[in-house]
């Protein structure tokens, strides 16, 4: 049997827990896993994003004609 622990939650906490159960019989260290590995995806897909608008940003800021005609002055 894999190392558990006790861990303390209110009531409410444990009430949403027993209602987010896929099936009557999966335990919560099951729960927690599968909730952890959604919002870990949610913020892969939030890094992609903000990456993806991040490298417009800076190409619109980089790639300019102003910029280029300092340059040269």
């Amino acid at each position: 049997m894999p190392d558990v622990t006790t861990v303390q939650v209110e009531k409410k906490i444990l009430n949403e827990m027993k209602k987010a159960k896929r099936y009557p019989r999966q335990t919560y260290s099951e729960l927690i896993g599968q909730l952890l590995k959604k919002d870990k995806e949610h913020r892969n897909q939030y890094d992609e994003y903000l990456h993806r608008v991040q490298q417009e940003k800076m190409k619109e800021l980089w790639d300019n004609k102003e910029d280029e005609a300092w340059e040269n002055a």
